[in-house]
Order: C-alpha cells, then sequence, then structure tokens
C-alpha cells in the first residue's frame, strides 16, 4: 500500500439531458478533490471528513484505509452530482492507494470503479460521467464517451433551494406508457447523434422528455420560470439538470453572457464548459 501523497480530482455532472434518464451524463468544470492524510497534513481549502461522508464511505468501502480530506466546489443537493463525484472520487483514491497512482491503473479499473460507485449511487448517469468526462452514455455496466462535434458553454442555473434525489424519485411513475417510452428512446437518440454531428438545431428537440422532467418541475415553479427564460433566448437547449433544482443551459460562447443576464436573479449562474478528462489522480 503506497503511502505517497496524492489526491483525486473529480468532475461534476448533470444528469438526464432532458429524454436520457438515468442513462446519459455530462461532466463540468466543477470539481470534488479527495485525499489521504498523511502525516497529518491537509491542504489549504480541505477537511478532514467523517464516517458519514459519500466520499468517506465510498473510500472505505473499496478497501482504502485511514482518514481522508476533501476539498469540493460543486454545489450539494443541488443536481450536479454531488453525491457521484464524492463516490467515484472515494473510490479511486482507495484503488491508487491500494494500486497505485498510475494512469493506466486507473484505466484498467474503470469498468470494476463504475459499477462500485453505480452500487452505491444507485444509478449510473452521474457516477459514469465524473469517472470518465465528456458526455457519457452507460447502461448493463458499460459505459462510451459520446463523441462530440461542439464545443459548448454550458451554464448553470444554481438556486438556494435544494432537492433531495431520493424523493424526488419517489414522485415518478412506476410503468410508462408505450409512447412515452418511445418518444423518450426516440429523443435519446436524437440527442446523441446530435452531439456527435454538432448539428445544434435540433437540440431543443432531442431534450425534450416525458417520463420525469415536467412531474418535477411541477413542484419547483422557479426552475421552470429558469428554464423557460433560458428557452426564450437563442440557446441551444435547456434541461432540469438531474433531480433539480439546478437549470443548466448550452449555448454559443458568444451568446452566455446575454443569455445568463435573463436567467432569473434568485438563483446563482455558473459559465462552465464539458470536462474533457473525468476522474485523474494528482
Amino acid at each position: 500500500m503506497s503511502q505517497t501523497s496524492f489526491f483525486v480530482r473529480v468532475p461534476a455532472s448533470s444528469a438526464n439531458l432532458g429524454s436520457g434518464f438515468d442513462a446519459v451524463g455530462m461532466a463540468l468544470t466543477v470539481y470534488f478533490e479527495i485525499g489521504p492524510v498523511v502525516d497529518d497534513e491537509v491542504p489549504a481549502g480541505a477537511k478532514v471528513i467523517d464516517q458519514y461522508h459519500p466520499g468517506h464511505i465510498a473510500f472505505r468501502s473499496y478497501g482504502g484505509v485511514g482518514d481522508v480530506w476533501v476539498r469540493s466546489k460543486i454545489p450539494m443537493g443541488r443536481g450536479l452530482g454531488f453525491s457521484g463525484a464524492a463516490r467515484v472520487a472515494g473510490i479511486v483514491a482507495a484503488h491508487a492507494q491500494l494500486h497505485g497512482t498510475s494512469s493506466e491503473a486507473l484505466v484498467s479499473a474503470r469498468k470494476e470503479i463504475l459499477h462500485a460507485s453505480t452500487q452505491l449511487e444507485g444509478h449510473p448517469d452521474n457516477v459514469a460521467a465524473s469517472l470518465v468526462g465528456g458526455v457519457s452514455a452507460s447502461a448493463s455496466g458499460e459505459v462510451v464517451r459520446v463523441p462530440l462535434a461542439l464545443d459548448p458553454v454550458i451554464l448553470a442555473w444554481v438556486p438556494d433551494t435544494q432537492t433531495s434525489t431520493e424523493k424526488s424519485r419517489t414522485a415518478l411513475p412506476d410503468t410508462l406508457s408505450r409512447g412515452d417510452a418511445v418518444f423518450n428512446i426516440g429523443h435519446t437518440a436524437l440527442l446523441i447523434g446530435a452531439l456527435a454531428s454538432g448539428d445544434v438545431s435540433v437540440l431543443r428537440a432531442a431534450t425534450q422528455d416525458r417520463i420525469h422532467q415536467d412531474i418535477r418541475l411541477a413542484h419547483a415553479p422557479t426552475s421552470k420560470a429558469a428554464l423557460d427564460a433560458a428557452l426564450s433566448t437563442n440557446a441551444w437547449c435547456a434541461w432540469l439538470s438531474g433531480s433539480g433544482p439546478t437549470v443548466a443551459v448550452m449555448c454559443d460562447k458568444t451568446d452566455a453572457k446575454h443569455i445568463a443576464s435573463q436567467l432569473p436573479q434568485s438563483g446563482d449562474v455558473l459559465e462552465l464548459a464539458i470536462d474533457q478528462h473525468g476522474a485523474v489522480i494528482i
């Protein structure tokens, strides 16, 4: 077991992207960091976490030993994948402690890490994006990165309120009509094709959904107002990020400042990009 000082950096994520419920995720350039405490040293801005923190639970579940510190700029309970990032980071840190910090060792264990983090998270979309970066599609224990033919700005409108993912999921129906299922399958396929081809003209249609978004927005009127405001501009598309309350907006770099100014002042706006690296050991 290596006692070399290192830490793991993992990006936030936005899940679903409208139609891709529980299957599509996007890594974003705001980060969660975790590292083993070595010689009682803790980096500036970091804190040692207790046994109830999701990062600590993930670290220990994978065989990590000792105390760990975290440092994060991902808002908690806002739909930007905080718990998923923490769980991926904890497992990657434990793997690095046990098997070394080389990128080759991390890549070779990617499928195992995805499985372990999905088991803790309950669904793969956030953890897959945080693990591999970019935009990812994940199902049946597999993950692939979607080739991107565009380089957008992602605006995250983040209100002060929080959403419990577990409570939000209980409001969703247990069954779907065939029409709604076919609608989401088709629109997810359209979304992947649009991202891969760079055809931004179909992204608004591709991010439409009949599984979760309207149900969740009915309980989050400020998020609905933010989504409507985004779609009243020339943004390419917008969606409820994860279970909310954050709303994510995809747009051209030249339009980002104007679009941000049109979003409700009841939330903060983060101007982000798509993270291309996923989990890294530093």
